[in-house]
């Protein structure tokens, strides 16, 4: 195999056979190799290897491949911290959209919304003969109460619109008791109120997004019930 010529103009040549730009010359030194690197290194070998066994056609070809892959990869880590940070602006502007409506959240602490609304939800774990919600003020005092019937077993919605006026200006929460009769009599159920979203962020994982949900502080979205207007 003939030598190769490891002037700049041979090493610019070959760079633009191959579609590569050589970088500008940087003012500090580095301690990564880049494209050109490789290359310089690669004529370098080929102009000093020995005439009497020179590099083998597969061998000099299985370096390009190599050579290729590593630029290859080094393409794609790009693309991927491309991405990511595509994903991470998708992710504030979807947390942002929720400031002001109101998400689902496992509690029994309701504030009423804008409209002067408290409502939420019970989880049956099996159908009820009867089931009751129960509004009650932050000093214990009995403010409401519904009866919803017979119901089937999962999630089943409550509301309550007609709040006294009184009630709304003291601004306080209003703590819910659901009951239901799964066979043995009124037992206590699990219960989720709707809630305001105060503020959003983002966490460090991809998949973190916070909500500052009103009474209830930070709740992650994964945590999130329901999601209402």
């Amino acid at each position: 195999m003939s030598s190769i010529d490891s002037s700049n103009t041979s090493l610019n040549s070959i760079l633009d056979k191959l579609g590569i730009q050589k970088p500008a010359d940087q003012t500090a030194p580095s301690d990564k190799l880049g494209q050109a690197d490789f290359l310089k290194l690669m004529t370098t070998q080929l102009q000093n290897q020995d005439p009497f066994a020179p590099m083998e056609n597969g061998d000099f070809i299985a370096q390009m491949a190599q050579f290729s892959t590593v630029t290859g990869i080094t393409e794609i880590s790009e693309s991927l911290k491309s991405l990511s940070g595509q994903l991470s602006e998708f992710r504030i502007a979807t947390a942002a959209n929720m400031l002001g409506h109101s998400v689902l959240v496992p509690g029994s602490n309701a504030y009423p919304d804008s409209d002067g609304v408290v409502s939420g939800a019970v989880d049956i774990p099996s159908a009820s003969a009867n089931t009751n919600i129960l509004y009650r003020a932050a000093n214990g005092e009995i403010l409401h109460t519904q009866d919803l019937g017979p119901q089937a077993a999962g999630l089943v919605g409550f509301r309550w619109e007609d709040i006294p006026q009184a009630v709304l200006d003291a601004n306080e929460y209003i703590k819910i008791e659901a009951y239901a009769d799964t066979g043995t009599g009124l037992q206590s159920v699990g219960a989720s109120v709707y809630s305001e979203v105060l503020a959003a962020s983002t966490g460090k994982a991809a998949a973190d997004v916070v909500y500052d949900v009103r009474g209830y502080g930070d709740v992650k979205a994964s945590d999130v019930v329901q999601f209402k207007k």
